[in-house]
C-alpha cells in the first residue's frame, strides 16, 4: 500500500508542474493567492498597517476543494452520471458554470452578495476573505483534466467500471495530493508577491477583477477546448520525468500495467497467447475513452452482437504493425461482407502518434477503410490489459473473446480461426479462399531490436558522450559493437527526437537485418551511405517511416545516416 502511495504521489507532482497544469494556474495566482494577502495602508511614521485582516487560509481552502472535487469526480463521477442517466460531461459543464458566476461575483460585489446570501447562515470568522476559496476549488476540480498517464489511466478505468477498492482510493487521493501540491506552492508564492509588491498592496479591488477576468477566460476557454491547444503548442518538458515513472518497474508491478484488473477483463487470462485453437476468454471488454473515431461514427460492442469482431491495437509509426497491418486489411477486404468486423485501436506509442490528422494520413497511406477508434489516452489499451503493438483480439458472435495475438506473426493461425468463427456465426456462409500474403515477421533472435534516438527511449547508444536532453556535441568512436549506434557532429536531443544544429548530423548504425527503416519527420534531406551505395531520402512533413536498405536475406552491416537541418530523426527500426 505504502509504494501505491508512493507511485500516486510521484505521478501526481510530476503531472503538477506538467503543461496541463498552465491553463487554471491564473486562476491559482490572482484568486487563490493575491487574495489571501494582507491589504495594508500607510500609518505614521510611515509605517504600513493592515485594514483589513487576511485569509491566510484561502490558498489551501482552493487546494482542499480542488483535491476533494478531483477525486470523487474521477472515481464516483461516471458511475453517479451512469445511475442518474446523465450525460457524462454535466459536472464538467457545472465547474463551468461555477467559474462564470464565481469570476462575475469578483467583478460585480453585489452580484457575490447575492450569490452569498443563502449561505449567510453559516458562521464565519472573516467571510469577506474566506468565503468562496473551497468552492472555487470544487469548481477547478471539477474542469481540471491532468496529463494522461498509466497512474491516472489505471485510476480512470477502476473508476469507470466500479472497481473502487481501497488500493484504488489511496492511488487517486495521492495523485490529487501530489498534483495539487506544485499548485499549492504557487499560490502562496502569489500571496507573497502580493504582499512584497506595492502596487499589488494598493490595488486589492483591481486585483479582484483581475481574478474575475480570469476565471471568466479560463470558463470560456474550457469551452472552446483553448487549454487542449495550448498544451498541443508547448513542449512537453516533464515526458522524460513522466517516462521514468510510468516504466518503472515499481510502476508496473504496483499497477499491472497494461491494465488493472476489473469484473470486465478478469477472465482474458484464460486466453494464452496466440494459441493455435479457440479459447473462451469471457465477454470482450468495452471500447472506452475513445477521443474520435476514423472512417465511422462511435461504435459500440453491444451494437456488433452476431458478427465477429476483431480489435488491431497498433500505432502508425510502429514497424512490427506496420508488417502487421497488410494482413488486417487483407481479413478486412476478405471477410467484411461474410460478418467480419474490424476495429482498429490506435494507441500511441508517441506524442505525435495523438493527432487524429497523423492518424487519418497514416490509416489512408495503409490501405485502412475499417473503423479506427483514437484510443490517445489508453483508456481501451488499459481495459483490455494489453501491453503490445500490434495485439489481434478475436470476439465471437456472442460478444466472448476466443483468441488473443500479441505481436507479429502466427498470420494462418490467426485467419483460420476467424474463419472458423465466422463459420459457426453463420453455418450456411460462403467463405472466399484464404489470403495469401507472406508472413515478413522476422526471427528477432536474428535481427537488431527497435532502436530509438530520443532521449529518454534511447536504446542501443555505443558512444561514450551523456545521452541526455540538450544541446550536445558527439564523435564516432573508434570501436563500435554490433547493433548499436553512434553520433557524430552537433545535435539538439529531445525526449523523443533528435535533430541536427549545425549544417548536418551524422549517424553511424552497425544492424542485422534484410530491412532497415527509419522514422522521420520535418522538412530536409537525410543522404544514406552503405558501402559504395548512396540513398538520398527527400523528408517533408509529419513523422513517416521510411525505408533506407532492402535485401533478400538478413545480413549484417554498418550504414552511416547524414541528417540534414530542419529534419528529426526518432528512431531505427529493423525486419
Amino acid at each position: 500500500m505504502l509504494t501505491l502511495a508512493l507511485i500516486g504521489l510521484i505521478g501526481g507532482l510530476v503531472t503538477g508542474i506538467s503543461p496541463c497544469i498552465l491553463p487554471v494556474l491564473p486562476v491559482i495566482f490572482f484568486s487563490g493567492g493575491t487574495q489571501s494577502a494582507r491589504s495594508t495602508t500607510p500609518g505614521s511614521g510611515g509605517v504600513a498597517v493592515a485594514t483589513k485582516p487576511a485569509s491566510r487560509t484561502r490558498p489551501y481552502l482552493v487546494i482542499a476543494g480542488l483535491v476533494v472535487s478531483f477525486s470523487l469526480v474521477t472515481l464516483f463521477g461516471s458511475l453517479l452520471l451512469t445511475v442518474l442517466n446523465l450525460p457524462q460531461d454535466v459536472l464538467r459543464w457545472g465547474g463551468i458554470v461555477v467559474l462564470v458566476l464565481i469570476g462575475i461575483g469578483l467583478i460585480v460585489p453585489r452580484f457575490e452578495q447575492l450569490l452569498e446570501k443563502p449561505f449567510s447562515w453559516i458562521p464565519q470568522r472573516n467571510p469577506d476573505a474566506t468565503r468562496g476559496g473551497f468552492t472555487l476549488g470544487l469548481a477547478l476540480g471539477a474542469v481540471y483534466v491532468p496529463c494522461a498517464g498509466p497512474v491516472l489511466a489505471a485510476i480512470t478505468v477502476a473508476g469507470s467500471t466500479g472497481r473502487i477498492g481501497t488500493e484504488t482510493v489511496v492511488l487517486t487521493l495521492t495523485f490529487a495530493v501530489g498534483a495539487a501540491i506544485p499548485l499549492l506552492i504557487f499560490a502562496l508564492a502569489g500571496r507573497r508577491v502580493a504582499e512584497r509588491v506595492q502596487s499589488f498592496r494598493k490595488r486589492q479591488r483591481g486585483i479582484r477583477i483581475t481574478a474575475g477576468v480570469v476565471m471568466i477566460a479560463l470558463a470560456f476557454g474550457l469551452v472552446f477546448n483553448l487549454p487542449q491547444l495550448l498544451q498541443r503548442v508547448i513542449p512537453d518538458y516533464t515526458s522524460s520525468l513522466q517516462d521514468k515513472v510510468n516504466n518503472s518497474e515499481q510502476v508496473k508491478r504496483a499497477l499491472n500495467l497494461g491494465g488493472l484488473v476489473n469484473d470486465q477483463n478478469k477472465d482474458l487470462d484464460k486466453c494464452s497467447d496466440g494459441a493455435p485453437e479457440l479459447e473462451s476468454c469471457g465477454t470482450a471488454p468495452d471500447i472506452t475513452g475513445i477521443q474520435q473515431w476514423v472512417n465511422s461514427q462511435p461504435l459500440e460492442l453491444k451494437s456488433l452482437q452476431g458478427k465477429v469482431v476483431m480489435l488491431d491495437f497498433w500505432a502508425y509509426s510502429c514497424i512490427n504493425c506496420q508488417r502487421s497491418i497488410p494482413h488486417v486489411v487483407a481479413w478486412d477486404k476478405a471477410y467484411r461482407d461474410a460478418g467480419l468486423e474490424v476495429i482498429g485501436v490506435h494507441s500511441p506509442e508517441y506524442a505525435f502518434e495523438k493527432e487524429a490528422d497523423n492518424v487519418e494520413a497514416a490509416a489512408k497511406n495503409f490501405g485502412i477503410t475499417y473503423p479506427v477508434a483514437l484510443d490517445n489516452n489508453l483508456g481501451t489499451w488499459t481495459n483490455y490489459r494489453n501491453r503490445y503493438w500490434p495485439a489481434h483480439y478475436l470476439i465471437d458472435a456472442q460478444g466472448t473473446v476466443r483468441h488473443i495475438k500479441f505481436g507479429e506473426g502466427d498470420y494462418k493461425v490467426t485467419e483460420k480461426l476467424i474463419r472458423q468463427l465466422l463459420i459457426d456465426a453463420n453455418p450456411e456462409t460462403k467463405l472466399p479462399a484464404a489470403t495469401e500474403l507472406a508472413d515478413d515477421t522476422p526471427d528477432n533472435a536474428d535481427i537488431t531490436r527497435e532502436t530509438y534516438l530520443g532521449s529518454t527511449k534511447r536504446v542501443n547508444f555505443a558512444g561514450t558522450e551523456q545521452y541526455t536532453s540538450g544541446d550536445k556535441s558527439f564523435q564516432f568512436p573508434e570501436n563500435q559493437a554490433t547493433d548499436t549506434f553512434a553520433l557524430s557532429g552537433a545535435w539538439k536531443l529531445d525526449t523523443q527526437s533528435i535533430t541536427p544544429t549545425g549544417d548536418s548530423g551524422q549517424i553511424k548504425l552497425n544492424y542485422r537485418a534484410k530491412e532497415v527503416r527509419m522514422v522521420l519527420s520535418g522538412k530536409g534531406t537525410v543522404t544514406i551511405q552503405n558501402g559504395d551505395q548512396t540513398k538520398t531520402i527527400q523528408v517533408d512533413g509529419t513523422p513517416n517511416s521510411y525505408q533506407l536498405l532492402a535485401t533478400t536475406t538478413i545480413q549484417s552491416g554498418s550504414l552511416t545516416a547524414t541528417v540534414g537541418p530542419g529534419v528529426q530523426a526518432f528512431s531505427f527500426t529493423f525486419g
